[in-house]
């Protein structure tokens, strides 16, 4: 029997090392561990200490990007600080995933971009997970953009504003806007509430006005509210009305003709 080597390239997240790899159910797993602090204050009594590692016999396994079209998880061993001073035992958070998740802060990017023209339900069942789980990182993506800062060095000369939909029947809509420059990699810029005008400035607002005048193109769906926000906002930028959205209406409209001029089959 021959042996094949193969390998595999992926993004790694900075700071971070890849070890083994292996099969998990259908999926990918990689072992992976990061660079730890050499201080670190405590949770408890706000005091700075140098690190004390307490290792513990777990190993965690969250949920990454798919590769190949299968899940992969990142597994690591988890980690804790003593404090020297108080005694508090503190878990040390990896910096690629947020407290209290089973996921990546790349695997929340892949769940906002899969949600465009798409709903929390649609999304939960292509990826394998819960549609509660898709409705929490949008909040939680929400939430960080208020507080988030945009490069103002970033040069962006294509953006995308689009909603999205968290349940079929609800009202749960977000806008998000995304910076589209680079097509292959689209990358989430900002998230706003709601999926009106207010939603749309609210997140073009984020960037500087020398970014919004920098823009050439924005791709939106046929929405007035949208094409209002960015018709103010980016002055410099053309209306790039995305190929679906005209076939969708494209599609409406002739199925109305169609009904108007065939007359219903009369009965004999």
């Amino acid at each position: 029997m021959t042996t094949t080597t193969i390998a595999i390239d992926m993004d790694v997240p900075a700071g971070v090392s890849v070890g083994e790899y292996e099969r998990v159910d259908g999926g990918h797993a990689f072992h992976v561990s990061w660079e730890l602090p050499d201080n670190l204050c405590c949770e408890t009594c706000r005091r700075e200490s140098p690190l004390q590692l307490v290792e513990k016999n777990k190993f965690l396994s969250i949920r990454d990007l798919d590769l190949w079209g299968k899940p992969s998880f990142f597994v690591y061993q988890e980690v804790y600080h003593r404090c020297p001073s108080c005694g508090h035992r503190q878990s040390l958070l990896p910096p690629f995933k947020r407290r209290d998740v089973k996921y990546t802060f790349r695997f929340e990017e892949q769940v906002l971009v899969s949600l465009i023209g798409s709903t929390a339900e649609d999304v939960a069942v292509r990826l394998g997970i819960a549609a509660e789980t898709v409705e929490r990182i949008v909040k939680n993506r929400i939430e960080d953009a208020k507080a988030k800062q945009i490069d103002p060095q970033r040069k962006i000369k294509r953006l995308g504003l689009d909603e999205i939909s968290l349940r079929k029947g609800h009202k749960g809509y977000a806008t998000i806007l995304t910076d589209l420059t680079n097509g292959e990699r689209p990358e989430i810029l900002a998230l706003s509430k709601g999926r009106d005008e207010a939603a749309g400035r609210a997140c073009l607002e984020r960037l500087s006005a020398q970014q919004r005048s920098a823009v050439r193109w924005h791709h939106t769906d046929m929405s007035a509210a949208y094409l209002k926000a960015c018709g103010v906002h980016l002055p410099n930028s053309q209306s790039v009305i995305d190929r679906f959205h005209v076939a969708k209406k494209l599609g409406e409209v002739a199925d109305d003709l169609r009904k108007k001029t065939i007359e219903p089959t009369s009965e004999v």
